[in-house]
């Protein structure tokens, strides 16, 4: 059974949902499937369900990601569609790290070895629909998030997987935003 989670936001007064509000008025159009995010590597909660904890987690790595896209010529379409994802960290049961009693409170464990990786493909298509970047299978991780720290803020929720996708980002995109400048 292929289930997809699919979102679109436009970045101008047309716009529907709740980032309506906050999206910017000179934006590309993003559009974000995720798919089967059920079977994603790692999208697990420590204290609450499992589907509740992966709808936000989502949620707000698509909402940073509307807001690097802000960036982009309003006339172009950022499409991407993810397959997998997995966090920084690992999830444990808080009493096998000495965190507790057993009560069924969970933890995550950063460690250097755990670091936060995304799979997707994406393009990135002008106002004709003529595709000016894509990626096909694009395996995105940053072994170096806990050294790069400096730069982020480590109370953010998903700060290693927003510096991640903000590095892709300018990396991939940097032409794109000089040129609507």
């Amino acid at each position: 059974m292929n289930k997809l989670r699919t979102f679109s936001y436009l970045g101008c007064a047309t716009a529907v949902g709740l980032l309506a509000v906050f999206a910017p008025t000179q934006a590309a159009e993003v559009k974000i499937t995720w798919e089967e995010p059920e079977t994603y590597s790692d999208v697990k909660p420590t204290n609450e369900s499992r589907k509740r904890f992966r709808e936000r987690t989502l949620q707000e790595l698509e909402e940073h990601i509307v807001d690097l896209a802000s960036d982009l010529p309003e006339s172009q379409v950022l499409s991407m569609t993810v397959t997998n994802v997995d966090l920084a960290g690992q999830v444990w049961p808080s009493q096998f790290v000495g965190f507790g009693n057993g009560a069924g409170s969970d933890v995550r464990i950063i460690k250097r070895v755990d670091i936060p990786r995304m799979t997707f493909s994406y393009s990135l298509a002008n106002a004709d629909g003529q595709v000016i970047l894509s990626g096909e299978d694009v395996k995105l991780k940053d072994m170096d998030f806990m050294e790069s720290n400096i730069r982020r803020n480590r109370t953010e929720s998903l700060s290693y997987e927003k510096a991640m996708l903000n590095d892709w980002f300018s990396d991939t995109f940097s032409t794109q935003v000089a040129a609507n400048d």
